[in-house]
């Protein structure tokens, strides 16, 4: 396949810095040529999730998750929680795709039951299932994925009642029964969920035990406002005293900010304000390669490793949801980076050496997520030129002639039979929003959780831009 301008002008741009040092996209905007056509490029990211959708719904329909390779049906806990159908609902009703919302929202109504006897993890089916119906009830005002909501956040309750109040890793729908007393930062913010369950019920428990677990959380945090990435929950000891921006703790600053634009809980606008002071101030990390946020001890903010991921790329869209558009614009060039060493994104690069220490995509939304906010918030039309070459790349490697399947290495290019509901919920909808009309999404009214399910504001609380 011929080398795409964008693509050529790129690793002109790549190879000059790592001689001279020079920041990757030093050239101005102007040069990389006449954007990609918006309404061309919403429409082929709409027919490729239709692509994806059409599978799942031939091979592993009423299922969680479709294998791409093999064509089977995969639940994650041995039955259906009607993931990838939660997941997917609220991006077809933004794509106007009438007709399969409308089928997986019956299928949902009728068929999905979360009385199971089954341990869950409770962070993912929060931000998957509870924050998927949540929004999806918002969209529609169907009053039995309201109820489906409420049965769900009852169910999760019990996840929460250890001696701190943040909540066990997993807990069983039917009985209540709760293990994993050892979690992660992330795992423990689950308030714009919870919150908006309590807004919507009128019942205040959900709202107030999400938020007294975060609060816990932040209380345990080192001298130097950081927090670990590993908590006890029975005892509030610290298991692990890494501190990054990367999986483990990337959703509670999210959720922090989030918390403060969806409620006005200035409670945690301060956590949020005094937490990415510290951030900024010690796993921050300006190399010849550009800005990058690394890892260091939460106690002593000593640097431990240089590792940034596919994961880590949400974190332009959070500075420039908090107002630091330099921070993110840099952030992203790095990111970009990351993609085009080997034309899709590693899990995990250590950007020192430019090295890959897990070489695995698994359909990441992340970088892409980040790609819209920037457009979003500035117009640039550099990131409709990055979001085109992830949607290049994404086709050229990860589809199949039945649906789209990770990669197990970026290198080889190898496919995994492995298509994760968030490739419906985040991937294809931060794609496609991308390229759609600006007010696809209204940004004074909704938030996005961690899932890209949008959850309306109840305050108008700044900071946010338009």
């Amino acid at each position: 396949m011929p080398i795409r301008p964008l693509r050529h002008r790129l690793a002109i741009i790549f190879l000059a810095m790592l001689a001279s040092t020079l920041p990757l996209l030093a050239q101005p905007a102007a040069t990389l040529g006449t954007p990609a056509d918006s309404d061309a490029m919403a429409a082929r990211v709409r027919a490729e999730y239709l692509h994806a959708w059409q599978a799942y719904h031939a091979y592993a329909w009423g299922h969680d998750a479709l294998m791409p390779l093999s064509k089977k049906s995969h639940d994650w806990y041995g039955v259906s929680l009607h993931m990838s159908q939660i997941d997917g609902l609220d991006t077809m009703l933004l794509m106007g795709l009438d007709k399969e919302a409308a089928e997986a929202q019956q299928d949902i109504d009728k068929h999905l039951s979360f009385d199971q006897d089954i341990y869950v993890k409770n962070f993912e089916i929060t931000i998957r299932c509870l924050g998927g119906l949540l929004s999806e009830y918002e969209a529609t005002n169907d009053p039995q994925l309201l109820k489906l909501a409420t049965d769900l956040g009852r169910r999760l309750l019990p996840a929460f009642h250890s001696p701190t109040g943040m909540p066990y890793e997993f807990v069983n729908l039917r009985t209540g029964k709760v293990r994993g007393a050892v979690t992660n930062p992330a795992e423990v913010a689950l308030l714009p969920e919870f919150g908006t369950l309590s807004k919507l019920t009128g019942d205040p428990v959900y709202y107030d035990t999400a938020k007294r677990a975060m609060t816990e959380l932040w209380k345990r945090r080192s001298s130097l406002d950081l927090v670990g990435l590993g908590i006890n929950v029975e005892t509030g000891d610290w298991t692990d005293s890494t501190s990054t921006i990367s999986g483990g703790i990337d959703s509670l600053d999210e959720y922090l900010l989030k918390s403060w634009l969806l409620f006005g809980d200035r409670d945690c606008l301060e956590m949020w304000q005094k937490s990415i002071v510290a951030i900024n101030r010690y796993l921050a990390e300006q190399t010849r390669f550009g800005l990058w946020y690394g890892q260091a001890d939460m106690r002593t903010g000593a640097r431990t490793t240089h590792e940034y991921g596919a994961l880590d790329a949400f974190f332009p869209a959070v500075l420039a949801l908090a107002g630091d558009l330099s921070g993110a614009e840099a952030l992203q060039r790095s990111s970009f980076q990351m993609w085009t060493l080997y034309g899709i994104e590693p899990d995990t690069l250590d950007y020192i050496r430019l090295s890959t220490p897990n070489a695995g995509y698994p359909l990441r939304p992340e970088i892409i997520e980040s790609t819209y906010y920037l457009h979003h918030l500035t117009g640039d039309p550099i990131y409709l030129h990055m979001g085109q070459d992830y949607f290049d790349s994404l086709v050229r490697w990860c589809r199949t002639p039945d649906a789209y399947a990770a990669l197990t290495d970026v290198r080889t290019k190898q496919q995994k039979d492995d298509m994760e509901s968030f490739f419906f919920a985040e991937t294809l909808k931060y794609l496609y929003l991308l390229y759609a009309p600006r007010d696809t999404v209204d940004w004074k009214k909704f938030v996005f959780n961690t899932e890209a399910h949008p959850l309306k504001r109840f305050t108008t609380a700044g900071p946010v831009a338009n």
